[in-house]
């Protein structure tokens, strides 16, 4: 049987399913991501209700008529419109604009009608079915077309591009004709999350979703694929006008590429109580100062039109990210290679070292400079953390004033470090640290390497500190347990840590388990 995979004819033996479709056509896919199953590239259709012509001189909106006699014009309309592309204006006058011809089954009949304005009107010239035009009317009118006898030969109306209409002369030539997918075109399609779901003859599976970024807006792109760094993001609201991804929420970036949030358009907010909050749109909305434009959905809007609140979506980026951050130079070297880029080794430049920054800093502006500095240090020197689940708050907080939260290696500022203490303090954000509750506070006693922070019941809130000896009495930062929110543990270059001076950039990196 045939299926068709993210628009790519896939064939099947009876009885697959979405798991055997994704493994033959290599579709991508993140574990636990909602899939779309639509029912039938026919039934599919049946529910779109506009189409664009596009031509030389721009495009043309057209819109099916939702009345009963009209239906059957409709359909003939569905099953033909494609070959309209590729041919000529065949004329054009004071009140119309004829496109064709084409070949169809119709029988004309010779009566005159009247016509209103944004008429679109299927003709069958000469009273031939050889010679079947649509015509696209600018202005009331009467005419003899030898129309099918079918609502006078009217399927549709033009709602956008009448400056193109009138512009157009005899030369002008239809380049492509495409339905124009709304949601409400989806309706007939299912959120599934089952990879062994059965699939029929006639199936749209959609796995996944695309995002090509713009090249203006450089911060809020690198912002984009932190969130989409698993290859995947969760939808923390769901509406009819778009849908929001929440997990950067409070990471503030600079106005940049500001432009119409159109169908498909992903925004970032700029400013304001939900900064950070990335937007993808399923309506068209204006533009807003509060929101960069990170780039347009290039394929999976159906995916994105059936997803819920919660649910897990697959998204990419075509192109992806250029980040060497934890990467070994020599690593970095052969990954920047793909893309055309110069890398220039700056700090530790052995093979083996480990980058912690890179310049630019941007995706978007490494590809545009064609080269990016690698500054790496010695494994040794880069501290791992292995952070709790049951500190979100202040784990976020580290996160967000270290880096963590945007790459894969963050750093914090040595504040106070003291030989013979056995403790050491790291700078801290007291605005950030605003809110900081008791999380996960030490009960007997505070352990070597345990990184902690203090919560919002003392003076400095949001310090953050480690001790080199186990202490029962105070905790890292100096603080009574009752004061201390420990969020993890050091579990690489402790040694390393507590020869560090104050003043001194330490570079840390999240040790998953």
């Amino acid at each position: 049987m045939w299926v068709k995979v993210n628009g790519h004819k896939v064939e099947l033996e009876e009885g697959s399913t979405i798991r055997d479709a994704i493994e033959i056509s290599n579709a991508p896919y993140s574990e636990d991501c909602i899939l779309g199953v639509i029912k039938g590239e026919e039934e599919f259709e049946k529910h779109i209700t506009k189409y664009k012509i596009i031509t030389n001189k721009g495009s043309i909106i057209l819109e099916m008529s939702p009345q009963e006699q009209a239906q059957e014009l409709v359909k003939i309309w569905r099953e033909n419109h494609k070959k309209f592309e590729k041919l000529f204006i065949r004329w054009e006058t004071s009140t119309e604009v004829a496109i064709g011809p084409i070949k169809t089954d119709l029988k004309p009949i010779k009566n005159e009608f009247n016509y209103q304005k944004g008429d679109v009107i299927l003709s069958l010239s000469g009273f031939s079915a050889e010679s079947t035009h649509i015509i696209l009317s600018k202005e009331d009118h009467a005419a003899v077309y030898g129309v099918p006898d079918i609502n006078q030969g009217v399927f549709a109306r033009i709602i956008g591009g009448r400056r193109t209409l009138f512009n157009l002369v005899s030369r002008d030539v239809v380049t492509a004709v495409e339905p124009v997918i709304e949601r409400k075109s989806i309706i007939k399609s299912a959120g599934i999350t089952n990879l062994d779901t059965k699939l029929e003859e006639g199936n749209q599976l959609f796995t996944y979703v695309q995002v090509s970024p713009t090249v203006k807006s450089p911060q809020s792109v690198e912002h984009f694929f932190s969130l989409i760094e698993d290859g995947k993001a969760k939808v923390d609201y769901e509406s009819n006008s778009f849908l929001g991804l929440y997990a950067l929420q409070g990471i503030k970036k600079d106005e940049e590429y500001i432009d119409q949030r159109k169908r498909g358009a992903v925004t970032l907010r700029n400013s304001g109580k939900g900064k950070g909050k990335v937007y993808i749109y399923r309506e068209n909305r204006v533009s807003n100062p509060s929101h960069n434009l990170i780039g347009h959905v290039e394929q999976g809007m159906e995916l994105l039109d059936i997803v819920k609140e919660e649910d897990n979506v697959t998204l990419i980026s075509e192109p992806g990210r250029i980040m060497n951050l934890s990467k070994t130079q020599e690593e970095a070297e052969s990954f920047v290679e793909q893309y055309g880029i110069q890398q220039i080794r700056e700090g530790n430049t052995d093979d083996d070292a480990i980058i912690v920054e890179q310049d630019p800093q941007y995706t978007i502006e490494i590809l545009k400079e064609k080269k990016v500095k690698t500054y790496g240090i010695s494994k040794e020197k880069l501290v791992g953390i292995k952070f709790r689940k049951d500190t979100p708050r202040t784990k976020w907080y580290f996160k967000k004033i270290s880096g963590l939260l945007d790459y894969p290696i963050g750093s914090i500022k040595v504040h106070f470090a003291f030989p013979g203490m056995k403790v050491m303090m790291f700078e801290g954000d007291s605005n950030e640290a605003k809110g900081l509750i008791q999380e996960n506070i030490p009960e007997d006693c505070v352990k070597t390497g345990e990184l902690g922070i203090t919560n919002m019941s003392r003076r400095h809130t949001g310090m953050i500190g480690v001790r080199f000896e186990d202490n029962d009495e105070y905790g890292p930062t100096g603080e009574p347990f009752n004061g201390t929110n420990i969020i993890g543990e050091i579990v690489e270059g402790l040694n390393y840590l507590e020869n560090c001076k104050e003043g001194d950039i330490v570079y840390v990196r999240e040790i998953r388990s």
